[in-house]
């Protein structure tokens, strides 16, 4: 049995035109007994056709979302969508804010949170999480949430699919990303206890993509270039916008358990390839100095698979566990 969301938007999703407004979440604190942070929302309602959410900021350090849905919105009239575009820009507004992958307030993750639970008072994360879920997607028959890698990671500008081979949806999402066209395009598998919200989506039974469209904490006339031809190649795919910019080849790749690399101790950490390089199974990816005993040989880290060098990490600082880079795989056939 679902459990009633905590949240609220007194804005009208049906009405036609255009809107913005303000989804309530509440939050009670020591400078606010009954108050509520606002998510900004907005809709666009032209005529008959699909509804797409679109979505930004679900990290906070990730900041191609955000400017390609606000250009989106301000740029947008009604009488050019056959449809309703729902746009929630900044969706972990907190974290946006505080330049913070989880929310300075409760420290969680948005994209973990996608556990049918409302929340408690305390807990406003999982009140945004809930209300997408439970309220939006219900109205959705398609959505994109814009990611990238934060200030953590750096990836080559890539469109995403949560599939598997017994996905209903796998065709259609296959085309979704040839529509959106960024440079690469990949697959990840689902997992069982997935709580992110393509496992929302999937869950809901409607058409999504996510992105990683750059990284390193901030944004570039590139990145932000892939993530507007895409949204609007995307849209136009759906039949909400007419016009579909230029088509853009992309590249069809897989990412398994054991394209990713980590740091198996502390310290600092030389890369020897960066994102877009070709790699083989054995071949160097860097080697990491220890800032304990700086007399000891770096340790040298080597890819376990062969592949395409999707992301990397930009921190050179590292420890034990964090993921220096991971690789994708040209899909077969």
């Amino acid at each position: 049995m679902t459990r009633p969301t905590r949240a609220s938007c007194p804005l009208d999703l049906d009405a036609p035109g255009k809107r913005l407004g303000y989804i309530r979440v509440p939050y009670s604190s020591n400078r606010s007994a009954y108050g509520w942070i606002g998510v900004p929302i907005a809709v666009i309602r032209g005529g008959e056709g699909p509804t797409v959410y679109l979505g930004g900021g679900n990290h906070g350090d990730e900041y191609e979302g955000p400017i390609t849905l606000l250009h989106l919105f301000q740029e947008l009239e009604p009488g050019r969508v056959r449809g309703r575009l729902i746009l929630l820009p900044m969706t972990n507004l907190p974290a946006v804010l505080a330049y913070r992958r989880c929310s300075p307030i409760d420290g969680a993750n948005l994209n973990r949170m996608f556990v049918g639970d409302p929340g408690l008072d305390h807990e406003p994360t999982k009140a945004i999480a809930h209300f997408v879920e439970e309220v939006l997607f219900p109205l959705c028959d398609a959505a994109i949430d814009l990611h990238s890698g934060g200030r953590t990671l750096d990836y080559v500008p890539s469109a995403l699919a949560r599939t598997g081979p017994e996905d209903p949806l796998r065709a259609r999402k296959l085309e979704a990303l040839r529509a959106f066209g960024a440079p690469v395009s990949y697959l990840v598998p689902p997992v069982g206890n997935d709580n992110g919200i393509l496992a929302a989506a999937d869950r809901k039974g409607i058409l999504a993509l996510g992105t990683e469209l750059g990284g390193a904490g901030t944004v570039t006339p590139t990145t932000l270039a892939v993530a507007r031809r895409g949204v609007l190649g995307f849209l136009a795919h759906l039949g909400v916008l007419e016009g579909a910019p230029a088509p853009a080849p992309t590249r069809l790749v897989e990412v398994r358990a054991e394209h990713y690399v980590y740091a198996l101790r502390a310290g600092l950490f030389e890369p020897a390839v960066m994102p877009g390089d070709e790699v083989e199974a054995g071949s160097v990816a860097g080697r990491l100095f220890d800032l304990d005993e700086p007399e000891r040989p770096p340790l040298t880290v080597r890819f376990e698979a062969a592949g395409f060098v999707l992301c990397r990490r930009p921190i050179p600082l590292v420890e034990r566990g964090d993921c220096l880079f991971h690789l994708g795989a040209d899909l077969p056939g």
